[in-house]
């Protein structure tokens, strides 16, 4: 994982395609974190309010009738609309461009097909955390991309929470699976726990707010301590007690793990089906 980001790691220039929710959400990071509004591009055929107001607040150039290359192009598009955008799309990738793609699914094969005159290339995977600044980002790099190029993008998703940089582009599916959908999953543990409350005896709104604090305040623990996940759970697990109780249950051979490690395999074999 790498370090916060400082305005100076910043690109010179970018252009955003898509400024949808999770390219808005990086760009409000990015602004945050000093790139340079005036040299800021947006190219989205239907922004947003909140987009086209920010532009207008901040003079960021949103759909300019010639948009230019920048030293970092973003393709924050949806996956499936990347054949119909392409041919736009090229003509933002100047010669020392970095195209930074978060589009699930799509390979970097993938991207320079659509894209030939890209050239570095690197994908990542985000999540919705990114949107409060806590996200997690796995990347990967082609080797056309320099050191400084790298710097850059590290910069980037920095600076919206966690970057971990994988050396095999064949383990973006898997990050999708864990981090990239894993807000999903721990949203529905506090359905689930809610729901169990509520079967319990509890008041559904007092379910819902003991579950909620329970899984926030869990997770914020969690970042704060040096331990791992594992050394947590067993220094709240008295032996005999309530919480071994149930973790009797959930731990048994047909419990979480094994859920878990079904469902994580579900969304990446899903990930390698987008492809192409």
């Amino acid at each position: 994982m790498t370090a916060a980001p400082n305005a100076a790691r910043m690109p010179a220039s970018l252009v955003l395609a898509g400024a949808g929710k999770m390219g808005g959400a990086m760009l409000a990071g990015w602004l945050d974190a000093g790139l340079d509004p005036r040299a800021t591009t947006i190219v989205d055929p239907v922004p947003a309010r909140a987009i086209v107001d920010l532009c207008a607040q901040r003079g960021i150039r949103l759909n300019p009738t010639e948009p230019e290359p920048g030293a970092v192009l973003v393709l924050a598009i949806k996956p499936q609309g990347l054949d119909a955008a392409a041919f736009g799309l090229d003509r933002l990738v100047g010669s020392d461009t970095l195209l930074v793609s978060i589009l699930a699914g799509k390979t970097i094969a993938d991207l320079r097909t659509r894209l030939p005159r890209a050239r570095a290339v690197v994908r990542a995977m985000p999540n919705l955390p990114a949107s409060i600044g806590r996200g997690a980002t796995g990347a990967c790099a082609s080797p056309e991309v320099t050191p400084a190029q790298r710097d850059t993008a590290d910069a980037l998703f920095a600076a919206n929470g966690a970057v971990a940089w994988l050396a095999d582009e064949a383990q973006i599916d898997a990050v999708t699976a864990v981090s990239g959908s894993g807000p999903a999953y721990v949203f529905l543990l506090v359905e689930a726990l809610a729901e169990a409350g509520i079967a319990a005896g509890l008041d559904p709104a007092v379910a819902q707010a003991l579950a909620r604090a329970t899984v926030a305040g869990a997770g914020a623990l969690l970042d704060a301590s040096p331990e791992e996940a594992a050394e947590l759970r067993r220094n709240v697990t008295s032996p005999g007690g309530t919480t071994a109780a149930a973790l009797d249950v959930l731990m048994r051979p047909d419990g979480l793990a094994p859920l878990m490690r079904e469902a994580v395999a579900a969304a990446k074999r899903r990930a390698a089906e987008l492809a192409g």
